[in-house]
């Protein structure tokens, strides 16, 4: 435990001889006249004093000044520019015959008939196989009724001979 708490002395004892070192520097700037920003702004302001005046909208009435007006620029002609640019921008057209089915607006129940497909197929089966049903009933009764009928008739013609 003590080899931890002698490295954190160490570092500690470092650091502070690094702030000490910068401290010193800082003074001896300071010292020699003014800090390094200082002087930096002031040698920006003496070249914006010396900058050589422009006047670009400003229209002076003395003749001094009247000399340091910048004549007033022509804008550049980019019909050239603007007319390709326009050009590029329309491209040929891939399709050209259009399926009006595709363009028609879907009608507003299309999702509620899209959901229910499913369910009505199944039942389109079960009402087939009901019908189905149904006539073979109805011919096992149509059969049976016809057999009946034959057979009463049969009946019939034996009580008559």
């Amino acid at each position: 435990m003590d080899k931890p708490v002698g490295s954190l002395q160490e570092q500690a004892l470092k650091r502070k001889e690094r702030l000490k070192a910068i401290r010193d520097r800082q003074l001896q700037a300071s010292e020699d006249g003014e800090p390094e920003r200082k002087r930096a702004l002031e040698d920006s302001e003496t070249e914006d004093r010396h900058r050589e005046l422009k006047l670009r909208n400003y229209m002076p009435e003395d003749e001094e000044l009247k000399e340091r007006q910048v004549p007033k620029a022509k804008p550049a002609s980019v019909e050239d520019k603007v007319k390709d640019q326009l050009e590029a921008a329309n491209p040929e057209p891939v399709i050209e015959e259009v399926d009006l089915a595709n363009l028609a607006p879907r009608k507003p129940d299309w999702d509620l008939k899209r959901d229910v497909a499913k369910k009505l197929e199944k039942l389109e089966r079960r009402t087939q196989k009901a019908i189905a049903e149904l006539i073979r009933d109805r011919l096992k009764g149509s059969e049976e009724e016809l057999a009946g009928a034959v057979g009463a008739a049969g009946v019939e013609e034996g009580d008559s001979d």
